[in-house]
């Protein structure tokens, strides 16, 4: 039977979107930056679908680490930092039950958008307001969230307790460029100052600048790696954004404004995700060798 986790406090308020509704929770103060969950509400508002075979392809590379004995009808599963909900949806068809938590008006979005899956209830809330005793979750999943909160580890270990003895996280955090060379840190450096500066703009400004570095700079790069590739070049994937050989320009239009509309952004090496894991009480700690660096998976102890 589909286990669904108890709230561990009231609402104080309940908002309809069309048939489902979103539980609202008070927010917290500590592991949360207002500018930028401002910013990702905006986000989601502008890419609120996308592809279904999109979708399994790039959960299918967040998921590989994770066996699948870890899911299953029985699974209570929380998914942290929902956004527009398309991890939420791949989860959703893999386990018993979805928390499907944001801090931002994505959430609202998100519940329209996925009003068919009946399996899923929809929290706005953040990682400090959760509404769930510690040990409820059987697995929580945290895809490109916590890097940006000012405290990264303290909100690792803060999700954590959200599991029970046993369960899993399934962690995103944006890598420190491991391994990348000298020229490649320099271009780094360069867009980073872009960002700080484009993060800052009004929301329209903003939204069409970042369409401009879609279509001006990772749809060039996405075309050169997709060449390379194809004719058979095995450094292909080492290319400025190799990773995005096989996305769509609605993936890149989206992943331009996540990387440029953000305020707040942090960076870990391999090295780093694995200790803020195993401090946050973590152990059996994986971190896929594959892309998008780094997702990791851990087990509470």
């Amino acid at each position: 039977m589909r286990r669904v986790p108890a709230l561990a406090r009231h609402a104080t308020d309940v908002r309809h979107v069309g048939p489902r509704e979103v539980l609202l929770f008070a927010s917290g103060t500590t592991h949360r930056d207002d500018r930028t969950i401002s910013a990702f509400g905006e986000e989601w508002r502008k890419f609120s679908t996308f592809d279904p075979a999109e979708i399994q392809r790039a959960g299918d590379q967040y998921f590989d680490i994770v066996p699948p004995q870890l899911l299953g009808p029985d699974v209570a599963a929380l998914d942290l930092g929902c956004g527009s909900g398309r991890w939420t949806r791949y989860l959703s068809s893999r386990v018993g039950h979805v928390d499907a938590v944001d801090p931002s008006e994505a959430v609202f979005h998100a519940a329209r958008v996925h009003a068919d899956l009946e399996n899923v209830r929809w929290v706005r809330a953040d990682v400090d307001t959760v509404p769930f005793a510690d040990g409820t979750f059987d697995l929580i999943i945290c895809l490109g969230v916590l890097h940006h909160v000012p405290d990264t580890a303290g909100a690792v270990a803060r999700l954590t307790t959200k599991l029970r003895p046993g369960g899993h996280l399934l962690l995103y955090l944006y890598y420190a460029l491991d391994g990348r060379g000298a020229l490649y840190r320099a271009l780094f450096r360069t867009s980073d100052a872009f960002r700080r500066v484009i993060s800052s703009l009004p929301g329209v400004v903003k939204r069409s600048v970042c369409d401009a570095i879609a279509y001006g700079i990772y749809l060039p790069l996405r075309t050169l790696a997709r060449a390379a590739k194809a004719l058979g070049a095995g450094w292909w994937h080492r290319l400025p954004l190799g990773f995005y050989h096989d996305k769509s320009m609605t993936v890149l239009r989206n992943d331009a404004l996540d990387r440029f509309g953000t305020p707040l952004e942090q960076r870990f090496t391999k090295e780093q995700v694995r200790d803020m894991m195993e401090q946050a009480g973590l152990e059996d700690i994986v971190i896929s060798p594959d892309p998008p660096y780094w997702h990791a998976l851990g087990r509470r102890k």
